[in-house]
């Protein structure tokens, strides 16, 4: 008769595995989460549980395919957690980032502050998962919130997470503002995390991200500029009023953002904020007409 495995055999056995392929160990707390469908608490509560094998089995699966291929975890569970939410994701997706999460609360206080219960539309560009447009819409119920992306996949994700967590997110397809322009549609406020990585840059990445994130979430031509150039370029086509425009960055890209919106908008004021590791990664322009 097989040995029955005990829970805390299983996960020292998955610490092992991770540190030797140099992977980070508490990935193996948060895959046993998910296979016995537990909190972290009851986790460590019933650590003398014998596991039935068939999540002994999955589990191991699961950890051996993170450790030797750099498959995120998100990818394995099916959810990423984003301000405080659980959102779908999988591979047509950019798993969401914490420097993302701090990009919307300088928005929700930008809007709370300059705009106090004032009916505004927003517009997330290339919404991807749709963390940010969801995020903003459950957080600022006064606020009509759009979502553009131009890969139909991804508005698949985003609309389910929008149904799941109860959020109303107007999504449209097609290239960052084009379907703002051709349904005459004029927001107060952009918000986006384009791609804005060089290509240059690709094997700086770990394998984890440039493996399995979407290439076109990450990837941008000019120095990793293009996109930017793109949004204020349809933003120029159409805007007709005072328009806030707050977008990620690269940690060295916010003078050659700032002089993209200087030259199509010149009186424009542009503020640089720093993420939580003190590099510049949050450029808020407030954009007045030429």
């Amino acid at each position: 008769m097989a040995r029955t495995c005990k829970q805390y055999e299983v996960l020292r056995w998955a610490f092992s595995f991770l540190k030797k392929h140099r992977r980070e160990e508490k990935v193996a707390e948060i895959l046993l989460e998910h296979h016995l469908n537990v909190p972290r608490s009851r986790l460590y509560a019933s650590m003398q549980d014998d596991l039935p094998d068939e999540i002994v089995e999955k589990f191991k699966d699961d950890i051996v395919a993170h450790a030797t291929t750099g498959i995120p975890v998100q990818h394995l569970t099916g959810e990423a957690y984003f301000y405080g939410r659980s959102f779908y994701v999988n591979q047509d997706v950019l798993i969401p980032r914490v420097e993302t999460e701090e990009l919307v609360e300088h928005v929700i206080k930008l809007i709370k502050k300059n705009f106090p219960n004032k009916r505004l539309t927003v517009v997330d560009v290339g919404t991807g998962s749709g963390v940010i447009a969801i995020t903003l819409s459950l957080e600022l119920p006064n606020v009509v919130v759009y979502a553009t992306d131009i890969s139909r996949d991804a508005l698949q994700v985003a609309r389910k997470n929008a149904e799941n967590l109860h959020a109303s997110v107007h999504f449209l397809q097609g290239d960052f503002l084009q379907p703002l322009i051709d349904n005459d549609i004029h927001p107060n406020i952009i918000v986006s995390n384009p791609p804005y990585i060089k290509e240059s840059d690709r094997e700086m990445l770990s394998d984890t991200v440039k493996n399995f994130d979407p290439h076109i979430a990450l990837f941008a031509d000019d120095d990793g500029l293009k996109a930017y150039k793109e949004i204020i370029c349809q933003l120029a086509m159409f805007m007709e009023r005072e328009t806030f425009l707050c977008v990620e960055i690269g940690f060295d890209q916010a003078q050659a953002v700032t002089e993209i919106i200087n030259m199509k908008f010149p009186n424009s004021t542009v503020d640089i904020l720093k993420d939580m590791n003190r590099k510049d990664r949050i450029v808020i322009a407030k954009i007045n007409e030429k």
